[in-house]
């Protein structure tokens, strides 16, 4: 399936790494001119490197999407290389851990500052071009903890349960300019950081599987993410999502908050 991505300009936050790192890489496939973002130069260096070495365009704007002044510093740089963003990924968030009785007020405001607001400032800043031209994609990133949270990171939860009225808010509010707002949500994605964490807790809790990574990753998702597919999802799965989401195919789905997640969430609607 064409995406039709040629030309288009996508800014992917949080993409130095991890997932955010694996849907530009798939943007940049599909043929956008992905923009990486990270906190410094030297944390975008090997996303940039990896497009490239695709045989793909990409380039960098710097600035830590968790602060106003970090975003600023984004949409300045992008300013300042005459670039109009067609596709913005709010894939930034930190899921920072603790439980009820370790977060504080501190805690609480962070995580939605995180979550929450660093999406919100680049759409404010970005949306109104985006409605001048015609065109424009915006896909947050989420979590199906938005609908089966677990007890460990209520303020982290809490803050993620905002986005899905945030993108019905927003998709409503850019309604008729040719942008479409929606929110993806995935279950637990293999990330070097979650592989990282499934095989240190097999060896600490001493898990037959600790050198098959494929019982291993089974295991480790029946305990954690059970669903019927019995594996946790892969970054490419995501950011195949995200392209589509991007693309002129999916120009009537809008205001959604689809679910990424093997069928875990065991409920309809």
């Amino acid at each position: 399936m064409d995406l039709s991505l040629n030309g288009k300009v996508a800014l992917v936050t949080g993409s130095s790494r991890g997932t955010g790192a694996g849907i530009a890489r798939v943007l940049a496939r599909e043929g956008a001119r992905v923009v990486v973002n990270g906190p410094i130069e030297e944390a975008c260096a090997g996303t940039l490197a990896a497009i490239r070495a695709d045989g793909h365009e990409a380039s960098v704007a710097v600035g830590d999407a968790a602060t106003a002044d970090g975003c600023a510093a984004i949409v300045a740089r992008l300013v300042e290389a005459r670039v109009d963003v067609d596709i913005l990924v709010n894939n930034y968030g930190v899921a920072e851990r603790g439980r009820f009785a370790d977060a504080d007020d501190a805690a609480w405001l962070r995580a939605y500052d995180r979550n929450v607001l660093s999406g919100v400032r680049m759409v404010r800043a970005l949306a109104p071009s985006m409605k001048a031209r015609g065109f424009g994609r915006i896909v947050f990133l989420g979590t199906t903890g938005t609908t089966r949270p677990n007890a460990r990171m209520p303020h982290y939860y809490a803050a993620k349960a905002a986005l899905p009225a945030l993108t019905v808010s927003l998709a409503k509010e850019f309604g008729g300019g040719g942008l479409t707002v929606n929110l993806v949500s995935p279950g637990l994605i293999m990330t070097a950081e979650v592989e990282d964490m499934m095989r240190k807790r097999a060896m600490r809790e001493a898990w037959p599987e600790v050198d098959d990574a494929v019982a291993l990753e089974r295991r480790a998702t029946a305990l954690d993410m059970p669903n019927p597919i019995g594996r946790v999802a892969r970054v490419e799965e995501v950011g195949d999502l995200v392209a589509f989401l991007a693309s002129d195919r999916a120009g009537f789905v809008n205001g959604q908050n689809i679910r990424i997640d093997g069928g875990a969430v065991d409920h309809v609607g």
